[in-house]
């Protein structure tokens, strides 16, 4: 035998033992010099594909997996890790096709399953992801992810009596209580003071990169546009405008060029990224709406809040802090979803809270403010039908 060809095989076979031991690092090096050793050659590409993917090596683990899946395209585990990979970088269009042929060709687990049911979710087949979900349940009827996922469908298809048992059997199952039960209090018309942080934050890190093109779009979201327009028509030049939720910075860009100083605030560390990129906040930062408003020394004539207290509920806080924050004769600006009847804060099975006029009026009074307008208007469009809010401005 050729002794390069001897020295790959006790590399490669190195290798492996490294591997199955846990130690990527030793397994990669193995691979590596296997594969000078033996250039194209599969069994290697997709073993040092599959050990850089356990390193987290996402762009060459990719690389690397998609030269094996060319060269061999029954290799299942290999189509597996390249889903995971593109799945770990968000290409959630590239991980689907990988998915699926990793579960056409060999029997997975329910977290690839999983995995498959989110990307076909992601691209708009609602039917095909609920398939994946029943067959990662019955491959582990006692999958508490699977039942929450499943759940979350169910709740976005306003099957709202599925969606609860859903979320009852993952928490039963041991998934996390403080997210589920605010997931069950959704659907059982309970009125939590505030949503997990976790959930918010999470929820906006993972959407930011889709945001604009999903809301504005998609959704029809014109809330930031028609908040600022009757602030921005005239003369009046802001010294400070305090962003409160500014996501990407919708309103920001708007606002700017009317504002001496811009400052924007997110719980989201990914919206705050692409708020940066558009270079018109002279400040940002990273906290909870909570939390920042406690501490802040900031003094602001403007306040804008545009679609951010859908995910606050309770503004008795809110209402305080920024009665502190405002000059004399500043202005506090915010937009709310409008609920159908009663008098509180009202949690809706989107997960989103409705605010009513007597309540708003009410925390206006007691925190000194006076009510200067109060428009009717969509806030957004859900399933081509318009979702009521309200646009409040107060001094």
């Amino acid at each position: 035998m050729d002794s390069s060809l001897e020295q790959s095989r006790t590399l490669f076979f190195e290798g492996i033992g490294h591997f199955e031991s846990g130690r990527f690092d030793p397994a990669r090096a193995c691979f590596e010099r296997c594969l000078q050793l033996t250039p194209g050659r599969p069994s290697v590409l997709g073993n040092l594909g599959i050990t850089l993917f356990h390193l987290r090596r996402w762009e060459e683990a990719v690389n690397l997996l998609q030269q094996t899946v060319a060269a061999d395209p029954q290799h299942a585990e290999a189509w597996a890790c390249l889903g995971l990979a593109h799945e770990a970088r968000s290409d959630w269009q590239a991980a689907g096709p990988a998915f699926a042929r990793a579960v056409e060709l060999a029997p997975q687990p329910p977290r690839l399953w999983l995995a498959l049911g989110q990307a076909r979710l992601r691209a708009g087949d609602a039917e095909a992801a609920l398939g994946a979900y029943d067959q990662a349940l019955a491959l582990d009827p006692q999958c508490a992810p699977a039942w929450s996922e499943r759940g979350t469908l169910m709740r976005e298809l306003q099957r709202f009596d599925e969606a609860q048992r859903c979320f009852e059997k993952a928490l039963m199952l041991g998934a996390d209580p403080e997210l589920h039960r605010y997931y069950l209090a959704s659907l059982r018309g309970e009125n939590p003071h505030a949503p997990p942080r976790r959930y918010v934050e999470a929820l906006f890190d993972d959407y930011a990169p889709d945001f604009e093109g999903h809301l504005v779009d998609k959704l029809g979201y014109c809330g930031h546009r028609e908040l600022l327009g009757p602030l921005l028509d005239g003369s009046r030049r802001w010294q400070c405008v305090l962003d409160l939720g500014c996501g990407t910075g919708l309103c920001g860009a708007l606002a700017a060029s009317h504002a001496d100083a811009l400052v924007g605030v997110d719980v989201s560390a990914a919206m705050l990224e692409q708020a940066r990129a558009r270079g018109v906040y002279g400040e940002l930062i990273h906290a909870d709406l909570g939390d920042f408003l406690d501490a802040a020394a900031h003094r602001a004539d403007l306040v804008l809040a545009a679609d951010v207290f859908i995910y606050v509920g309770a503004l008795e806080n809110v209402f305080r802090a920024v009665r502190r924050l405002l000059q004399p004769g500043g202005c506090f600006a915010f937009t709310v979803e409008e609920p159908a009847g009663g008098l509180g804060v009202q949690l809706r099975p989107s997960l989103r809270y409705a605010h009513p006029e007597a309540y708003l009026r009410r925390l206006a009074e007691t925190h000194g403010f006076a009510v200067r307008a109060l428009v009717r208007a969509p806030i957004r469009y859900d399933r081509q039908q318009p979702i009521p809010g309200l646009y409040v401005y107060l001094e």
